[in-house]
């Protein structure tokens, strides 16, 4: 209530309206099914009427995605869509959720784990977590089901149709599997005599920690040398820390737009402070990355990080 009252009533609904409004390109990459096809289902089934918006656009909501999945779920596995359309919405809820108990696929569980972010709903989430943590050891399930969910739940907030307590919902569930999977890997890597270590962090103004997080685990569980120190670190902490302790390598990973500075003004000066380290620079600014410095090296996609993780820090 204080928060509607903070940014006024009317601003909080109208937030909230305009992040429950998918186009039906949002549709496809969310369910893949192409537009085209969803256009056919439409005219011919029915399976979805869109609303409308003042301007006449058309929108679906976030009932009409949760759906949807459950559709393009059903005809993924071979169903007619004939057979789908006669379905009544509560059969259809029943026949998914049997289904998707024997069905854990991929793609099946990030949707899953999708559609329980939307209705922020704790226990299916989880449940979902566990399943996916059954079929894969840790890090191949950060791999195989967490990132890609990430990734897909940060496009939908950045195109504003996530609500930021949705992505914070569903993120700090994971946050906290991540950190009991890194607890119980013990302090069994403190070989403080290692010819290197890394340095993990995000910079200054940079509070998403949970892609860091998660390459703590992966270079953890490979006995990597490190030291990690979060989220929203200045260059001067990291001097402080350095002149204390030998570290080889400052592992950084950025998402978030620099405000005062470039990511190249920023690059350049970790570099010149930290000539003797290697940077190890992860995450979406990469791709502004202009700069081609000695010892800064780039994982600009997320292919190269994974394969960076799974070679234990090794290039």
């Amino acid at each position: 209530m204080m928060f509607k009252q903070c940014i006024g009533a009317n601003s909080y609904s109208n937030t909230f309206r305009r992040m429950n409004k998918f186009t039906i390109k949002d549709i496809e990459n969310l369910s893949g099914i192409k537009a085209h096809t969803l256009r056919i289902w439409e005219q011919r089934y029915q399976i979805i009427v869109p609303k409308r918006k003042d301007s006449n656009h058309r929108y679906y909501d976030a009932e009409d995605l949760k759906h949807i999945l459950r559709v393009a779920f059903l005809y993924k596995k071979g169903v007619k869509i004939s057979q789908i359309a006669k379905l009544k919405i509560e059969d259809l809820k029943s026949l998914t959720l049997i289904d998707a108990i024997e069905d854990n696929s991929d793609k099946n569980l990030i949707a899953n784990l999708l559609e329980h972010t939307l209705d922020f709903d704790e226990v299916g989430f989880e449940s979902v977590l566990d399943t996916a943590l059954a079929k894969y050891d840790f890090g191949k399930c950060i791999i195989q089901i967490i990132y890609p969910f990430l990734v897909q739940i940060g496009a939908m907030w950045l195109n504003e149709t996530a609500l930021p307590a949705q992505e914070h919902f569903s993120t700090n569930i994971i946050r906290r599997k991540i950190i009991t999977a890194i607890d119980k890997l013990g302090v069994r890597n403190q070989n403080t005599g290692a010819a290197e270590k890394y340095l993990l962090f995000t910079p200054e103004g940079e509070l998403h920690e949970m892609p860091l997080l998660m390459m703590h685990y992966m270079l953890k569980s490979r006995n990597v040398q490190l030291l990690y120190i979060g989220s929203n670190v200045k260059i001067e902490d990291i001097a402080t820390i350095i002149d204390r302790h030998h570290v080889t390598h400052l592992y950084f990973h950025i998402i978030t737009n620099f405000a005062a500075n470039s990511v190249d003004e920023y690059v350049f000066t970790l570099a010149k402070t930290f000539k003797h380290q290697k940077l190890v620079f992860s995450g979406p600014l990469t791709e502004r990355v202009t700069v081609k410095l000695p010892n800064l090296f780039l994982l600009d996609s997320l292919e190269k990080t994974i394969e960076f993780a799974q070679e234990g820090g090794k290039f």
